[in-house]
């Protein structure tokens, strides 16, 4: 299936339900964005410090056209949303009207994009899998901010103030303090690139990933986090702790000869979370030199290294993520795999020669199904191609989607 083919299923899928569910009315907007799968540099973000995410084939499509009225009704079609699956509420007539986040959390995501807009009808459909730790928030986020755009055409802001507008909703309607990466890599990120951001500038570097023996899984464990209810703002907080006993205004100033001074003044559990983001902030401008040199045994230590951080000194990892990035390690031809995402959950990235694949894809559904609750969901990605597996390894090649697609007035 092409990458055509594939979208254009997809806005089929949000056509049909859209005429379905608001009889008399066809969609006249209609948007799609990318998720992302995070290559290295995990809670970092938020800390000011660099990432190497990725956008993703995986995308969230919405259609839909101005209604009568101020009443907006969006509709999501995905099966793991929270209920109710349908919301309406009157749109915001000014920047001084408050709206109220309610429920169901899939939707403040709407509301905190929503500015002065006229009433609109849309539903969403999308690919991302919910709460797999590769941004189907700011994937919808993108969507819903790029959706309006189309509806009420005004001044084109760049990335970086797009992508402030989408992390500042999710900070005030989901509560969830996120760092920027996936609001920029959503909106940024190019067909066969990973995306070195510097969450501090927001300056950003497109690295190559055009070499064809070189093969990244997604691993989906099954398992589903809540960043809301998580330990995810403590972690932040306890970096803003380490980051005021060494007198900076963030860990991305700090380096590895701090620490020791560090550890006279916070407490272990302080300590060790500082000592990941200093240490995976480096281990990102490391791993970004070893991909565009071409050194995947560097990078894929790299990615062992970053997963064994996250697993004993930031404490976000999971039995069922610890047990695939041991099962992906056994394989010949593994070069490394790590969590990726806010963790807690979600996906596991194994970076692998492009020969080891099959054996691989089979190693880890067959043992996985022993560790995790559901078995593994396997997502492939060549540097030039996309497969994905759900129990056997089909041979459909799908070209990776990476740029935010805007398609106004096509259906």
């Amino acid at each position: 299936m092409s990458d055509r083919q594939m979208l254009t299923g997809l806005l089929d899928e949000a056509k049909r339900a859209f005429t379905a569910h608001f009889p008399g009315s066809q969609p006249t907007v209609a948007v799609a964005a990318p998720g992302r799968v995070n290559l290295i540099g995990e809670h970092t973000d938020y800390n000011e410090g660099f990432v190497l995410p990725m956008a993703l084939p995986l995308v969230t499509v919405m259609v839909g056209s101005p209604s009568d009225g101020s009443t907006i009704e969006v509709k999501t079609l995905a099966e793991d949303a929270d209920e109710p699956r349908d919301v309406t509420f009157t749109a915001p007539s000014g920047p001084e009207t408050k709206l109220n986040p309610g429920s169901p959390r899939w939707a403040k995501l709407h509301k905190g994009i929503a500015r002065p807009v006229p009433g609109f009808h849309a539903v969403v459909v999308s690919t991302v899998p919910l709460g797999g730790g590769l941004s189907s928030s700011a994937a919808l986020e993108v969507a819903t901010y790029k959706f309006l755009e189309q509806l009420v055409p005004g001044p084109i802001r760049g990335t970086v103030e797009a992508a402030m507008i989408c992390q500042r909703a999710e900070h005030t309607f989901a509560g969830v303090p996120c760092g920027i990466m996936d609001q920029m890599v959503s909106l940024a990120g190019c067909a066969q690139q990973a995306v070195l951001l510097d969450c501090r500038s927001l300056e950003f570097e497109l690295v190559p990933m055009k070499e064809s023996n070189v093969v990244v899984l997604i691993t989906d464990s099954g398992v589903r986090h809540e960043l809301a209810s998580s330990e995810y703002g403590v972690r932040q907080q306890e970096c803003q702790v380490a980051a005021k006993a060494l007198g900076l205004p963030s860990l991305r100033e700090a380096k590895q000869d701090d620490l020791q001074e560090l550890r006279r003044h916070v407490s272990d559990v302080v300590f060790r979370r500082a000592r990941h983001v200093i240490g995976e902030i480096a281990r990102t401008t490391q791993a970004a030199h070893a991909l565009k040199t071409g050194d995947f045994g560097a990078f894929g230590k790299l990615m062992l290294e970053s997963h064994a951080s996250l697993r004993c000194d930031y404490e976000v990892s999971s039995p069922e993520l610890d047990q695939l990035v041991e099962l992906a390690k056994a394989v010949p031809g593994v070069y490394g795999s790590r969590l990726t995402g806010g963790g807690f959950g979600g996906c596991t990235v194994t970076l692998l020669e492009a020969s080891a694949t099959t054996g691989a894809i089979n190693h880890l559904q067959v043992r996985a199904r022993t560790y995790t609750s559901v078995g593994a969901l396997i997502h492939q990605l060549n540097s030039a191609t996309h497969k994905e597996t759900t129990g056997s390894f089909e041979e459909s090649t799908i070209p990776i989607i990476l740029l935010c697609l805007i398609i106004n007035c096509i259906l």
